[in-house]
């Protein structure tokens, strides 16, 4: 969470403004500001393909837990994830394999901790027949034989997600993606940078398209996971429209969560179920539920639960980009840092999209999932504005000087990236394009294309 202590958290709240200032004590001054990258792997038999089981990912944790400096996060005797010094390992719903990583003064420092834990998971996965994917999309397996994690709040997630969408429970099992989290210095900063990630969201699901598979086909998108998001829960998905206004403030997305459903709070270590009621966070505040009231801790929790393009948890989170091979998983933070910690690529690129009004800027974003770099914007397309953006994003990071043990900047992991911009071929593109043969030959593709095992 951030600088509120225990009591503080736990006391009821009685007024927005004690909401509104919650999130604002996340800002930071400028000399601290830091990146946090977090990436999903789908997790795969490595003989079948199949979806793992969960004892097989279980086992995997245990393994990690006793070799290394883990410590096992328990939920009614099940080992669902682990904590380290300053990172954390957790597990999806479908057991997608998480890694968030601790907050980096640069992107340097995230690659030293991403190449750590790596070595460490791939230390373990072969002997348990185990191979780790940076895609976006379960490959072969169904929704139906895919194991749930035995976390309570997906108990209550699972159900729930049934009656708000056609998706919800595929969004859950079946894919996987990369987030990143970048600071804000004040109110106006916060917002101007939640407006860009808005606008940049459906260039970022072009760029990093790398879900084009479902259940062993084809999906006829190029990312299927952004499909599958916006057929999830309409109350808590896509873009906040009233951020993109000029006189959007903190207190806009605070109206925003307040008026999301509820799905539980947490009292005694256990999850309070709130779904039947179709509790808003307002109603909440206002009306409390029974005997309990709102609290600063329960604000934090329902936070966690809007899944839209950009979330303030009281980090700014981008959330748009499809999880990616080991060797591009940093480019999405380098792309993010360029961007939002230099004051002229932030400006610069704002004016890219200063103009777009809701009906082009939805429409771009639906095309995005099937067209990709092909996507038309205004006079060009996606691609175009790609290679802008990352031009942009290079030059912020080479003003921003950051160099590693070689004296190399943080524009190397950038490059991987110039490569899909220039040729307009994405990933997904790629894989699609290699996707013949029997099931067998099927899976060494899929292995070349995106696994964790290190290659020579």
């Amino acid at each position: 969470m951030n600088t509120f202590i225990k009591e503080e958290l736990t006391s009821p709240v009685t007024e927005k403004s004690q909401l509104r200032d919650y999130l604002l004590a996340g800002a930071r001054p400028r000399k601290d500001w830091g990146i946090g990258a977090e990436s999903e792997k789908i997790v795969i038999d490595a003989r079948t393909g199949e979806a793992a089981s969960f004892a097989s990912i279980e086992a995997l944790l245990k393994r990690l837990e006793q070799k290394h400096d883990w410590q096992g996060d328990y939920e009614d005797g099940r080992l669902i994830g682990l904590t380290g010094p300053a990172s954390s390992v957790t597990l999806e719903p479908g057991g997608q394999l998480e890694l968030s990583g601790r907050l980096c003064p640069d992107i340097h420092c995230c690659q030293g901790d991403f190449s750590m834990y790596t070595e460490q998971l791939l230390e373990e996965t072969a002997s348990l027949g185990l191979t780790l994917l940076g895609m976006g999309s379960q490959p072969f397996s169904p929704l139906e034989e895919i194991d749930w994690v035995p976390k309570s709040r997906y108990e209550v997630m699972g159900p729930y997600m049934l009656k708000t969408g056609d998706m919800g429970q595929r969004m859950m099992k079946q894919t996987a993606g990369l987030q990143v989290n970048v600071d804000f210095s004040d109110e106006q900063d916060c917002i101007d940078k939640m407006r860009l990630v808005q606008a940049l969201s459906p260039l970022f699901y072009a760029l990093f398209a790398n879900s084009p598979l479902l259940e062993g086909r084809s999906s006829g998108f190029l990312s299927v996971r952004g499909e599958i998001w916006s057929r999830t829960d309409p109350d808590r998905t896509g873009f906040i429209d009233s951020l993109m206004a000029e006189d959007a403030s903190l207190d806009t997305y605070v109206d925003y969560a307040l008026d999301v459903p509820m799905y539980f709070i947490i009292r005694e270590g256990r999850f309070v179920n709130l779904t039947a009621r179709r509790l808003t966070f307002r109603q909440y505040l206002e009306e409390g539920f029974g005997d309990e009231r709102a609290t600063l801790a329960d604000w934090d929790l329902h936070l966690s639960t809007i899944f839209t393009e950009v979330r303030l948890r009281p980090q700014i989170e981008l959330r748009s980009a499809d999880s990616l091979p080991p060797e591009m998983t940093l480019g999405v933070a380098a792309l993010a840092k360029g961007l939002f910690y230099d004051r002229e690529s932030l400006r610069r690129a704002w004016d890219i999209f200063r103009d777009q009004g809701k009906e082009d800027r939805d429409t771009l974003y639906r095309n995005s999932w099937s067209q990709a770099l092909r996507a038309p914007f205004e006079d060009r397309t996606l691609r175009e504005v790609a290679l802008e953006v990352l031009a942009l994003a290079a030059a912020g990071l080479t003003r921003q000087r950051v160099q590693n043990a070689q004296g190399l900047d943080e524009t190397i992991y950038l490059e991987g990236l110039w490569e899909i911009a220039e040729s307009g071929v994405t990933l997904a593109d790629r894989l699609l394009g290699r996707w013949k043969g029997d099931r067998g030959e099927k899976l060494e593709i899929l292995k070349s294309h995106c696994d964790f095992q290190m290659h020579s």
